[in-house]
């Protein structure tokens, strides 16, 4: 399904519901004796909701390896959509027996694996789960009927947010001030706080507590994968320079994209900086058409989008750009980030991919800030442009704006680009 259908699925549907069933919780609260709280310390097993952002799944790891020190007895349990499920493995935090998926690719399916999640759930007996997304109703009803008797997650209190029902004991305030990192963590540790000393989470977090765990790479997948591209593009041993272009954004939100044309200028640009390059194209099997436009625009000298200055010097491009959309699995982006030299990405999942790597990377942001979603990679460079529109989607808009013509991405130079580039490149070699 796309995002759209999704969106008025969640509405429709999801407002009833979660009206209708917290009516029942209301009920059975008055009319039952409640039963006693368990003590979180001691937590057996813990489950996390994040079903639709990949990017997410690598922001919330330092929440993760918190709830590791704060609930050393919990098995940690992670629910994503089938699509998104790699991004996990990025990680490693949660292994792959304890990743719990929903198809979302139709109704049908999303409806059946529902079903089935809720029925393991309850088999699972989860003690604490914990909603990281950001007022869907849908991961809100997901909470309730797992069964875990407690239930954490973000409340829009008197806000004009998303309404979600009143499933959550302890409701967590989103602060749209700070760093998705940081609100994580309040997450993991309110079930430690009093749930009626609202709102929660009463205490701060640093930038330092935004680390993620180092990813090295084993020698052998390293040869492999290099081998494996010498293999397909042999002309790449001639340049050991990779630069990796992101030119995608998922369906979510297509607004981050950074225009062709400017990808392809800055990728001539690049070509004349540095003789040593070859640019490498990345996507998902279905960018691969996209990409290919992209890259043959790349190997013509004189294509349009390259500047004048440029195309005067006839700079050498045979060979200089490959495609590697639907070339690499998410199995394999772990030895390709450890491999290249820097990545110009749009604000999407691979600039988190390459985060834990340290892969130099230039981010371009529009429809969303750094400040709030920023990769955690302290060899990232971060260009946004502040328009007095920017960033136009939020959580209480449920990230979908009117916007059609993307000025805040438009109006990131290819000269800022290459410079911010540059900057990064000479810290590496320093």
């Amino acid at each position: 399904m796309n995002i759209d259908r999704m969106r008025q699925i969640d509405y429709w549907l999801g407002i009833p519901l979660t009206w209708v069933s917290s009516l029942g919780l209301r009920l059975k609260r008055r009319l039952f004796v409640p039963e006693p709280r368990p003590d979180p310390a001691a937590a057996k097993k813990i489950l996390f909701i994040e079903l639709s952002e990949m990017g997410s799944t690598i922001l919330a790891d330092p929440a993760l390896r918190r709830a590791q020190e704060l609930y050393p007895q919990a098995e940690q349990y992670f629910l994503i959509f089938a699509q998104n499920r790699g991004s996990l493995d990025i990680m490693g935090t949660v292994p792959r027996e304890r990743q719990l998926t929903i198809r979302s690719n139709s109704l049908w399916t999303l409806l059946v694996d529902t079903v089935s999640v809720l029925w393991r759930l309850n088999q699972l007996k989860i003690d604490i789960v914990i909603d990281l997304e950001l007022f869907s109703r849908f991961t809100s009803l997901l909470s309730l009927f797992s069964g875990a008797p407690l239930r954490v997650g973000f409340d829009r209190f008197y806000g004009e947010g998303l309404y979600r029902g009143s499933h959550l004991t302890h409701r967590v305030l989103y602060n749209p001030y700070q760093h998705i990192g940081k609100s994580f963590l309040s997450l993991i540790h309110a079930p430690l706080e009093d749930p009626t000393n609202l709102p929660l989470t009463k205490r701060a977090f640093t930038d330092e507590e935004l680390v993620l765990a180092p990813r090295p790479v084993e020698e052998a997948a390293l040869a492999e994968m290099r081998q494996r591209l010498l293999n397909h593009f042999p002309q790449l041993a001639d340049y050991p320079k990779w630069l990796l272009f992101n030119p995608n954004a998922s369906e979510l939100m297509p607004l981050r994209r950074w225009p062709a044309d400017q990808f392809v200028a800055l990728g001539h640009r690049l070509l004349a900086d540095y003789p040593d390059a070859a640019i490498l194209v990345t996507g998902s099997p279905s960018e691969a058409e996209q990409a290919g436009i992209m890259v043959g625009r790349l190997l013509a000298a004189n294509s349009e989008g390259a500047d004048t200055a440029t195309a005067a010097k006839g700079v050498k491009t045979a060979g200089r750009a490959v495609n590697l959309a639907g070339f690499t699995k998410m199995d394999d982006l772990p030895a390709l980030y450890s491999l290249a030299s820097a990545m110009i990405s749009n604000d999407s999942g691979p600039a988190h991919f390459a985060a834990p790597f340290h892969l130099p990377s230039v981010i371009l942001y529009g429809p969303e800030t750094y400040a709030l979603y920023g990769a955690l990679n302290p060899r990232a460079s971060y260009l946004f442009r502040g328009l007095a529109c920017s960033p136009c989607v939020s959580p209480s808009n449920h990230r979908k704006s009117p916007c059609q013509d993307n000025q805040c991405m438009k109006q990131i130079t290819v000269d800022q680009v290459a410079d911010a580039l540059k900057k990064l490149l000479a810290k590496k070699v320093a």
